[in-house]
């Protein structure tokens, strides 16, 4: 315990904790599915409210933050959480909605080049948007699907992914980091390998973006998608946010909307569309300035960290988090199914056992909040800008009684309705 209050005596981000509304009578673990509230996200909002209240129509184009151009705004406060030029990021949608307008747009099959490639491990949202793309264009996704199985069903090894790729793939999806297992793909190579084959190449990076530093822009990546409301603490059903590379400006987005017009000419009003020469042109609707505005607050206070930081820190906590579970939790079979090495590890722990579920409970019961995923996962997510050393060591104190005692047995081995 004396060396976790060293660490956090030393840590350089400890004053971002009081940013944040934290109940300390317990321990939240679970920044990778939600994450916590800052005061800077609450006065975001209270302002944009108070411009509601105060300028009406006039909100749209007047005070700090004119609601017309605040989606590009997010968007360059985003680009360098991602390696991107500001107009290659745009803040709208949702994931899957902003996946199905990439979609949309970049799955042009032709000839024999038809299929898309995915993981087998994926989210489920993913694998039902392609699908529903490729019904869409008239392709029966059991055999226009590749789905890349993994070896033990927690990593995918990165082998089967290249060996998936030839002349009959039009596009790669891929998560930029597994839900489950927290395994980080080589996002480079794979790209840089997929483009050899002639195959555009799209990542998801709801499980990275504001854990991991990454360089889009540079490594050539053709689209990407992620939420905000994770690393990033936007508020539940935060609007989510894409990437488009600039060497795919001028191309007319799969889905036009309104939204996505070039600004100048938005209110011409005319039926010919003018599309945006920025990842804006890829919005559709207007934009939802509320659900928005809390991730302005948020973003604020990445700008002044930065991400190198925050990576250093979480690889360190998740590092000490694995060290104290194999020292204090050896005896009760607990499996470390996230890749341990730093360069192969996302933003949280994965833990495997096969009374996960009831372990979970029991754990809340504690005043700890992970997060279950079936089959058998509990996912531990330290947050650099919020979570103590002390909390984690606690935790793993905590997990320890719960075994040591079987209070995990009062509780069925079943996921809750919302896991």
């Amino acid at each position: 315990m004396e060396k976790m209050k060293k660490w956090d005596s030393e840590d350089d981000l400890k004053g971002y904790r009081n940013e944040f509304y934290i109940n300390e009578n317990g321990i939240y673990l679970d920044g990778n599915s939600l994450g916590l509230l800052s005061k800077r996200a609450e006065q975001a909002l209270l302002d944009i409210l108070d411009s509601w209240k105060n300028l009406g129509i006039d909100g749209w184009m007047k005070g700090d933050n004119p609601w017309f151009y605040f989606a590009e705004s997010l968007g360059g406060l985003s680009a360098p959480l991602v390696g991107a030029k500001k107009e290659e990021v745009i803040v709208t949608g949702s994931t899957t909605g902003n996946l199905h307008q990439l979609l949309a747009t970049f799955y042009e099959p032709k000839g024999r080049r038809t299929k898309i490639v995915a993981d087998a491990l994926n989210f489920p949202s993913d694998i039902y948007a392609i699908q529903s793309m490729l019904k869409l264009k008239g392709y029966a996704p059991a055999e226009h699907l590749i789905q890349v199985e993994s070896r033990d069903g927690r990593v995918i090894d990165e082998h089967d992914i290249l060996a998936a790729l030839n002349e009959e793939v039009a596009l790669l999806i891929l998560p930029t980091v597994l839900y489950r297992s927290g395994q980080l793909l080589d996002i480079q190579k794979i790209t840089h390998e997929a483009h050899k084959h002639g195959i555009l190449v799209g990542w998801d990076g709801c499980h990275s973006v504001g854990a991991i530093p990454h360089q889009f822009h540079e490594w050539d990546v053709d689209f990407a998608y992620w939420c905000n409301y994770k690393y990033l603490n936007s508020g539940p059903g935060g609007v989510g946010a894409l990437f488009v590379h600039e060497k795919h400006n001028g191309r007319t987005p799969g889905l036009t909307g309104w939204f996505g017009s070039k600004k100048e000419k938005q209110f011409d009003m005319e039926h010919h569309f003018t599309p945006a020469d920025t990842s804006g042109t890829y919005q559709i609707g207007t934009p939802h300035i509320f659900s928005m505005a809390p991730l302005l607050g948020s973003l604020r206070m990445f700008e002044e960290v930065g991400m190198d930081r925050i990576r250093k820190k979480s690889l360190h906590q998740t590092k000490i988090l694995m060290d104290l579970i194999e020292q204090e939790l050896s005896e009760y079979h607990f499996v470390i199914a996230n890749p341990t090495e730093d360069r192969y590890r996302g933003g949280h722990v994965s833990l495997e056992h096969p009374e996960a579920a009831r372990i979970c409970k029991s754990l809340k019961e504690h005043g700890v909040v992970p997060d279950f995923r079936k089959p058998s996962i509990i996912r531990l997510a330290p947050v650099a800008l919020y979570t103590t050393y002390e909390e984690i060591y606690r935790m793993v104190a905590i997990l320890k009684d719960i075994m040591q005692d079987k209070h995990y047995e009062k509780f069925s081995n079943e996921r809750e309705v919302v896991a």
